[in-house]
């Protein structure tokens, strides 16, 4: 049907045009958060890239919502400005068919949206901690690259060696710089490696001196050695950190109810149906006057974009701390968001307004004595 071909064609073309778009935005602003905490350790700097890929990948779900959303806005605000809904409508083609040929375009992206909400959102978010966990374990040395300063785990120490062996237990020309209190000590040393005594690792230091000051008083000792022992970790071997309810996978905090799976499993569940939702409100927020600009109307989907996100974000911290159950709020509002959708599309589909529920002003005139 031609109906139904032109639209799929447009909003192909301004669904692939914008996503390409979000998600070049999204990489700038993730790729240099991540390079932030790669520059303050948090990171490793070879993971960088991985890092940002995993990051990219569990907001994908947000970033392809969004786009489907102006899409579905764009394409049909521009069939009015243009006045292809003048056409359209006097061929028999009311607001309320464009229901169906929107959704046979987006049921894809929605199913798409929604396997990325229940699998690869906590699968990325899981990488990504298990990427940062991996670096914070090892210990400071192994952080360590040759010819470069680096600050420890603890932010008490800062490293330097010019050169290591290629296990990384072993370096030359090592430099310390420590701080406990109102007491500095620096330390240099011609060489060090790493030992291990119990569940404690060691740095062992040969050939060296240090250097301890007094920031207060502003004493000074220097003390040199042959053989110096260093304690870096006090437990290699460190618990794992229990698994929060973002790492967690959908079919474990079903199994698992509490208010924080409950909680998470509503913004699972809750990006599918705002999906369908943000379709019925594009449609019905697209109707603009030809003679007028689209500029308010993208602005206020917009704004309706982010308040609905906003509603889900507040759910899931209302219903983690118990304060509205998981049925109640998915009922109330995902319900009461389709409800005001369906009942703003039949207004527009009726092209009802405001001023057939208010006396016209020949009505007021006939009334007057």
């Amino acid at each position: 049907m031609l109906f139904h071909s032109s639209l799929r064609k447009d909003l192909a073309r301004n669904f692939g045009a914008t996503l390409v778009v979000l998600i070049t935005i999204v990489i700038t602003i993730i790729l240099i958060r991540t390079l932030g905490q790669a520059s303050r350790g948090s990171v490793n700097p070879s993971e960088v890239l991985l890092v940002m890929g995993f990051s990219v990948l569990s907001q994908l779900t947000t970033i392809i919502t969004l786009s489907l959303f102006i899409a579905v806005v764009a394409t049909l605000s521009r069939m009015y400005s243009d006045s292809e809904m003048v056409i359209w409508f006097s061929s028999g083609q009311g607001l309320g068919q464009f229901i169906r040929p929107l959704f046979g375009f987006a049921w894809p992206i929605l199913l798409i949206v929604s396997l990325l909400a229940i699998f690869a959102w906590p699968w990325g978010n899981q990488q990504i901690q298990d990427l940062k966990q991996r670096f914070e374990k090892r210990n400071d040395i192994e952080r360590v690259s040759p010819g470069q300063f680096q600050e420890s785990s603890g932010g008490q120490r800062v490293f330097f060696i010019d050169k290591d062996t290629p296990d990384n237990r072993f370096g030359r020309h090592v430099f310390i710089s420590s701080q406990d209190g109102f007491t500095e000590s620096v330390t240099t040393a011609q060489q060090g490696r790493i030992e291990l005594t119990g569940n404690d690792r060691f740095l062992i230091l040969d050939k060296g001196q240090e250097w301890h000051t007094h920031l207060q008083t502003g004493e000074t000792r220097l003390t040199q050695f042959e053989h110096y022992e260093l304690l870096i970790d006090e437990d290699v071997n460190l618990p794992s950190l229990n698994a929060s309810s973002r790492l967690s996978t959908t079919w474990r905090l079903i199994q698992t109810p509490s208010p924080e799976s409950w909680a998470e499993l509503s913004w699972r569940f809750g990006l599918g149906l705002a999906g369908i939702n943000l379709l019925l409100i594009a449609l019905a927020v697209s109707a603009v006057n030809p003679r007028g600009g689209r500029s308010y109307h993208l602005a206020m989907a917009l704004f309706v974009f982010i308040a609905y996100y906003n509603m889900l974000n507040v759910g899931q911290s209302w219903i983690s701390t118990g304060r509205v159950g998981f049925g109640t709020f998915m009922l109330v509002v995902h319900g009461g968001v389709f409800m005001l959708a369906m009942l703003w599309l039949g207004i527009r589909h009726a092209n009802w307004s405001w001023r057939f529920l208010l006396p016209t002003r020949q009505a007021a005139i006939k009334d007057m004595p």
